[in-house]
C-alpha cells in the first residue's frame, strides 16, 4: 500500500511539473482604440441645429454618425443630408441635398460630395459634386465642375466661391451666358475678361484647398 502511495505521489508531482513547463497563450483580446466606431448613429433624423442660440438650419437625413474620437471629430452623413437654411429672422433662405457628408464640428466646416445641388429663395441653382461650406468665414467653395443658373444666366467653371446666402458668388476659369437688358434682340456684347483675385482660404485639416488664380471669361448668348 505504501508503495503504491508513493508511486501516485511521484506520478502527480511529474504531472504538475510538465504542465508548469508548457507556455500558456494570452486568451485576452487586444484593447484597441475605437478610431474607426461611430459613438452615435441615429436614424430618421429631421431636428434644427443652433449656433450660438441661433437656429441656423434644419438636417433631415436617413442615418446621422458623430464619432468624438477621429481627430478632427466628424459628423457623417453616408446616406445623404438635406439642409434648410435660416436667416436670422428664421426665413427660409434655401436648400442644400448631397448624396454624402461630412460636418467637421472643431472647424465648422461641411464637406458636401455626390450629387451636390443649392436652390434659394432668389431662383439661383447651384450644381457640383463637390462643395465645401465653411462655418468661420462664412463661404462656400469648391474647386470641381460647377453650374450656376440664375434667371439672368448661366455659368459653368472649375472654381466657385460665395457667401454662404449665395448674394454674391464668382466661377472663374468659366464660360456662361445671359441676358442683358441694354442690348438688342440683335446686339451681340463682346466677350469679356476678368481677372479673379486669389482665394485667401487656408488649408487646414482635413482639407482646404489653396485656391489658384484663373481668368474668367463670360461670352453672351447668340442671338
Amino acid at each position: 500500500m505504501e508503495s503504491r502511495l508513493s508511486i501516485l505521489i511521484v506520478s502527480l508531482v511529474f504531472v504538475l511539473l510538465a504542465s508548469c513547463e508548457q507556455p500558456r497563450e494570452h486568451t485576452a483580446p487586444a484593447i484597441h482604440e475605437r478610431d474607426s466606431v461611430s459613438m452615435m448613429t441615429t436614424y430618421g433624423v429631421n431636428t434644427l441645429i443652433s449656433d450660438s442660440g441661433v437656429i441656423k438650419y434644419r438636417i433631415v437625413t436617413e442615418r446621422w454618425d458623430v464619432n468624438t474620437i477621429k481627430q478632427p471629430s466628424r459628423w457623417t452623413f453616408e446616406r445623404g443630408v438635406f439642409l434648410e437654411q435660416f436667416d436670422d429672422k428664421f426665413h427660409i433662405e434655401g436648400y442644400i441635398f448631397a448624396d454624402t457628408a461630412w460636418y467637421y464640428d472643431q472647424l465648422k466646416l461641411w464637406e458636401l460630395r455626390g450629387r451636390v445641388r443649392i436652390r434659394n429663395v432668389n431662383g439661383l441653382v447651384f450644381r457640383s459634386e463637390e462643395l465645401f461650406w465653411d462655418g468661420m468665414k462664412h463661404e462656400f467653395y469648391s474647386h470641381k465642375y460647377s453650374r450656376v443658373v440664375t434667371p439672368e444666366r448661366e455659368l459653368e467653371g472649375t472654381y466657385f466661391r460665395s457667401d454662404e446666402h449665395m448674394r454674391h458668388y464668382e466661377v472663374t476659369n468659366s464660360v456662361g451666358s445671359f441676358q442683358s437688358e441694354d442690348l438688342e434682340p440683335e446686339q451681340e456684347e463682346p466677350a469679356k475678361e476678368q481677372k479673379t483675385p486669389a482665394d485667401t482660404a487656408k488649408q487646414e485639416k482635413p482639407v482646404r484647398p489653396a485656391a489658384t488664380k484663373h481668368k474668367a471669361t463670360i461670352k453672351p448668348a447668340q442671338p
